[in-house]
């Protein structure tokens, strides 16, 4: 959904290269779809479905799922004026597109059944969260459907980072990221336009380029000019801030910390000069919750389509045509087809008796998904913006376990809010999964209290997921190895037979909604490609 969810419970790690370091899974460090390719998530390269010209001929096709990938795929089949039916096991469209609000139902394997009982009008996207602006697929569906879109905050440098691993005076306490990122280039800017002026860099600079990098060192760092010393700068924050007259006048201005603290912290592990690819300061999300992405999609379906409830149980193909064998609430039913579209998660289609040949069975065995889980925590009161100013963004910490605090980019001063209480993965998603969803709670608010002391005050309820222990996903999104990537991904992007796969598992952009919708576009062309010709 990686969905900044910059986690840091390994310093400069963003959450995707956390999850490289931490879920070790079928015998080897694996790495989130999408990820091993540069480093970091990669941008949506489909801007528009294809365009499927002709009349087909045949144009049967079942679509297991009603995901993105495959709401994508009925849609645009049913445009082109194929048949289709889609089979969900849900009782709603999305997949993990999901949005907890008042009356939510939610059960996970081995646990008790939670259902949502936050307040009228607040929710959760427990589920994919943010949209990044390059994300063309994704954001193709919201203007084609009129979903609303608003700002997400991705990176507040008003908000706090808590580290209680480093040493010093600055661990264990919530310090604003501002003044870690004021300090940190400060200091940096300093030392090095210092070096600079004493011709001690060991890179041949003429005196021209020196003069130039001086000036932006300068600039950059907020230096004094005369002696290129670092004091601080007014976006570091004030103690008492700026205002009429002459008290409080020009206010007071925070200090710097002392650089070898800032180092010590481990803070500085914040500090980047350019946002992730897929990680920008801000994002976009559906006004009323992610959900209204897959609901509008849904909606523009022929009625009935979509047979709910209803699971697969066995898959089968001949040379002439497919066949499912699901069961739904008429009982037990059998379904024809001339194509399949399969967007089943892997780790729940490699359970089903899905008929597919070794090669398929041996390549799906070779992805493995990432344990993931999620908590929204219910406040009666805004401390956050009304206490602190913070409007939105996150506060990181390198507590795994939480990862990190987001804060809600919706509902501005209003009176109450549901921020994010924790953000895990890997190991560590597993460890909290384990707990009962009152302990998941207890454990968040008890580590937010030690950011904003109004948390457990505030505290009134919660929700959480874990997406690993989800019985139609059992995972939060699919991760490939290096050797697996070249090996096994391939085979899966090529028909079995009559049976096409899709889903953000099978693309390089995993664990966003474009990887689901491109995926099966890219499918969708391949099938009718073949349906043109018999």
């Amino acid at each position: 959904m990686n969905e900044l969810a910059k986690g840091v419970g390994a310093g400069a790690f963003t959450r995707r290269h956390l999850l490289e370091r931490l879920a070790a899974m079928g015998g080897s460090a694996m790495l989130l779809a999408g990820m091993d390719a540069l480093g970091f998530g990669i941008g949506s390269a489909m801007a528009a479905p294809p365009k499927l010209e002709g009349k087909p001929k045949k144009n049967k096709v079942l679509v297991l799922g009603a995901g993105n990938a495959g709401l994508a795929a009925a849609y645009e089949l049913t445009q082109a004026g194929y048949q289709v039916t889609v089979v969900e096991a849900r009782s709603f469209a999305g997949g993990r597109a999901q949005t907890a609000r008042k009356g939510f139902r939610l059960t996970e394997l081995g646990g008790t059944e939670q259902v949502c009982d936050y307040d009228e009008g607040l929710y959760l996207n427990h589920g994919p969260w943010r949209i990044p602006y390059h994300h063309h697929s994704t954001l193709h569906y919201t203007k084609k459907f009129g979903v609303p879109l608003e700002l997400f905050n991705n990176d507040n440098d008003a908000s706090f980072i808590y580290f209680e691993k480093g040493k010093g005076p600055l661990a264990g306490k919530p310090i604003r990221k501002r003044e870690i990122v004021a300090d940190t280039l400060g200091y940096s800017s300093e030392i090095l336009a210092k070096l600079s002026q004493q011709k001690a860099l060991n890179t041949e600079l003429s005196d021209a380029d020196r003069e130039q990098l001086i000036e932006f060192l300068v600039h950059f760092g907020a230096l004094d000019k005369k002696d290129l010393s670092y004091k601080g700068v007014p976006g570091r924050g004030f103690v008492v801030d700026p205002g009429a007259g002459t008290n409080p006048g020009p206010g007071t201005p925070t200090t710097p910390y002392k650089f070898a603290d800032v180092l010590n912290s481990g803070l500085w592990h914040m500090v980047q000069g350019i946002s992730e690819w897929d990680q920008q300061r801000t994002m976009f999300q559906p006004f009323n919750g992610m959900e209204q992405i897959p609901k509008a999609i849904a909606k523009n379906l022929p009625d009935g389509m979509i047979k709910f409830s209803t699971e697969v149980q066995q898959i089968r193909q001949t040379p002439k045509g497919v066949t499912a064998m699901v069961n739904g609430p008429a009982g037990a039913e059998t379904l024809t087809a001339d194509w399949m579209i399969c967007t089943i998660p892997l780790s729940v289609l490699k359970a089903i008796d899905n008929g597919l040949s070794q090669p398929f069975k041996d390549a799906m065995a070779k992805c493995a998904y990432a344990p993931v889980g999620k908590i929204g925590l219910q406040m009666k009161r805004r401390f956050w913006e009304e206490d602190h100013s913070i409007y939105g963004g996150h506060v990181f910490c390198d507590n795994p376990d939480i990862n990190n605090i987001a804060l809600p980019s919706t509902g501005w001063q209003s009176q109450k809010g549901v921020l994010l209480g924790y953000y895990n993965f890997g190991p560590n998603a597993a460890k909290v999964s384990a707990k009962s969803p009152a302990d998941r709670a207890t454990m968040a608010v008890d580590y937010g209290q030690k950011v904003f002391p109004a948390y457990k005050d505030s505290y009134e309820t919660s929700f959480s997921v874990a997406w690993h222990r989800v019985k139609y996903n059992l995972g939060g999104w699919g991760m490939w190895s290096d050797e697996a990537r070249k090996s096994a991904y391939p085979v899966l992007c090529e028909p079995d037979g009559r049976i096409y796969l899709a889903g953000e598992h099978m693309s390089y952009i995993g664990g966003w909604q474009a990887g689901a919708f491109e995926s099966a576009w890219q499918q969708v062309e391949r099938l009718h490609a073949r349906a043109m010709k018999g």
